[in-house]
């Protein structure tokens, strides 16, 4: 729950002021005159942090289509919004796509019906203590990035759609922050600068019409974001321009941040939560601090999340995934960075208001608060037959080594494991007794304690090298037969006979997981799909190499003519 208003000495001095009369000394001739003090109000930087955590009503208002379920999520009740904040967010980042409701020139007029709407889901997100972030959406890429062709036009419907926004909701509680536009970007500029002066000019004109609105839109808290919401050093000085020249402290920076691009998708081999990827992460944050919190401008980190999670969130490998957000709940936290994480209907259900990765969030929501201990795997395979010691390393982050646990028991120390320095090393004699020579599959889970933090579960899975079968299909329908026994296909490699990279991307041999392949290990398959094979050289041989999360590879040839598919082991 948000606490109390009065434990904020600010909010306190302000409550005072709200009931203390100033009393006008008495001269010969004038009566005492007694009037409200001015409120003081909180500052911007005040109301971003109690912001902290927030959650994206995503895909929603901000659908494109008859309404805000037009992409498959239901309408937003009082209860979806009363779960969130029960979850431990503060805040809900509200987008909106008005310009599909809009009328003509010169008026721009929004459809009364969906400002009502929008109305009544702000209303309903702040009945539940929550702060909102309202936020021009989807109309980045579906008009005001022509602003470079129709300027004047642009400019106007941009400005017509902020005066309507700002009337309607000026009067409502400061709580209600706005952010300018979503992502911002510009179709046909002749570079980033001229890209960098046109959202100035719209972010101005934002500024400019949400302050003449009068009302609470005086000292409302304003969001203004970089060019595409970026983090590059660029994007940021360019905002930092426009802070200066708008000089209003109740102004707040955002960007939006999806980890480093090939382990967010699961492409040229980017499987791990690796070197390049964590300093990526470092390096986004470290830049947000010196370029904006070092000035003492706020930031909002307004979507933050994995790309792969657009289509599910077992692109990226378990493990590897909590890694990510641990370490980027600990970068927000230090920098005093506010998060909202995106949510487009994959986290949170909307109607069960149960989480579809109950792990992944119980990281996201103890990242808030503290660090916890992860390892280099979660991970450990073993064959039958061919038991050996195996080692995991460790990454405490700041905390101490508790102890090795199964099933609630804890082992012993220098007998079922022996510890190291950071190498955790699980004899074979331990994996014996947990894996032995059973069927294939998770056999055991571990679980190593810190002295803070979540536990990481490491488990013990029982594998032999996959095997796969000829087969048959068509470029829009292919599936490899494949015998998992136990093992976790982490990524594929595709090449012509010559050598060079075969599919999309063609810069790499590792080809993007999911939108070329994917497993279903539940079908006994590994599916190619038709993606891949759009962008394959007919009647050229293929030569995939399937990666697994064992170490274990095994090659398939592939062979398209036309639209027909031949697949052969080896």
């Amino acid at each position: 729950m948000r606490r109390p208003a009065w434990t904020s000495l600010t909010a306190l001095a302000a409550a005072l002021a709200l009931t203390t009369t100033v009393v006008a000394p008495a001269s010969a001739g004038t009566a005492p005159q007694a009037g409200p003090r001015p409120a003081a109000v909180d500052p911007a930087s005040e109301v971003v942090a109690e912001m902290q955590p927030g959650w994206n009503l995503g895909n929603t208002l901000d659908a494109v289509g008859a309404d805000e379920t037009a992409w498959g999520n239901p309408r937003v009740t009082e209860d979806l919004l009363r779960a969130v904040e029960d979850a431990g967010f503060q805040s809900v980042r509200i987008p909106v796509t008005l310009g599909q409701h809009s009328g003509p020139a010169p008026t721009y007029t929004i459809d009364p019906a969906v400002l009502d709407r929008v109305e009544e889901v702000v209303d309903q997100a702040l009945d539940a203590d929550l702060s909102v972030l309202l936020d021009l959406h989807h109309d980045s890429w579906m008009w005001t990035n022509q602003m470079p062709t129709r300027h004047d036009e642009v400019l106007a419907q941009f400005t017509a759609t902020w005066e309507q926004l700002a009337e309607r909701f000026r009067d409502h509680p400061r709580t209600l922050l706005f952010e300018s536009i979503n992502e911002p970007q510009f179709a046909g500029t002749s570079g980033d600068e001229q890209s960098y002066a046109l959202l100035h000019e719209l972010n101005a004109a934002f500024h400019e019409v949400v302050r003449s609105s009068g009302g609470g839109n005086a000292d409302r808290v304003l969001v203004l974001p970089t060019l595409h919401t970026n983090a590059d050093q660029g994007r940021l000085d360019a905002l930092v321009a426009t802070f200066e020249e708008l000089d209003d402290p109740n102004l707040a920076a955002t960007f939006h941040y999806y980890g480093y691009w090939p382990f967010s998708v699961n492409v040229a081999g980017g499987t791990r939560f690796d070197a390049a990827a964590q300093a990526d992460l470092t390096g986004t944050f470290a830049r947000v601090r010196d370029t904006f919190v070092a000035r003492g401008i706020p930031v909002i980190l307004g979507e933050y999340g994995l790309l792969g999670f657009d289509r599910h969130t077992g692109t990226i490998e378990q493990g590897e995934k909590l890694k990510f957000f641990e370490a980027l709940g600990h970068q927000a936290r230090t920098t005093g960075v506010t998060t909202m994480l995106w949510d487009n209907g994959q986290h949170l259900s909307r109607t069960a208001f149960t989480w579809s990765d109950p792990a992944l969030f119980a990281h996201i929501r103890s990242s808030w608060t503290r660090r916890s201990g992860t390892a280099s795997t979660d991970q450990v395979f073993v064959r039958p037959g061919a038991v050996a010691a195996q080692t995991v390393t460790l990454n405490p982050n700041g905390q101490t080594f508790k102890g090795l646990y199964l099933d609630g028991k804890k082992l012993k120390a220098g007998t079922d494991f022996t510890l190291a320095g950071d190498a955790l090393t699980l004899p074979a004699a331990l994996l014996t007794r947990l894996v032995g020579s059973g069927e294939h599959g998770t056999r055991a889970v571990l679980e190593v304690r810190f002295s803070k933090g979540l536990p990481w579960r490491v488990e013990l899975v029982s594998a032999d090298t996959p095997v796969l079968q000829d087969a048959t299909g068509t470029t829009d329908a292919f599936a490899v037969p494949t015998v998992f026994r136990g093992d976790r296909l982490a990524t594929m490699e595709a090449r012509y006979l010559d050598g060079t990279n075969a599919g999309p991307h063609s810069w790499t041999s590792f080809k993007e997981y999911d939108v070329t392949f994917a497993p279903d290990t539940a079908a006994g398959t590994i599916v190619l799909r038709p993606a891949f094979f759009a962008e394959v050289t007919d009647g050229a041989p293929v030569v995939l190499t399937f990666h697994f999360w064992s170490g274990e590879t095994v090659t398939y040839t592939v062979v398209r003519n036309g639209t027909a598919v031949t697949g052969t082991v080896g």
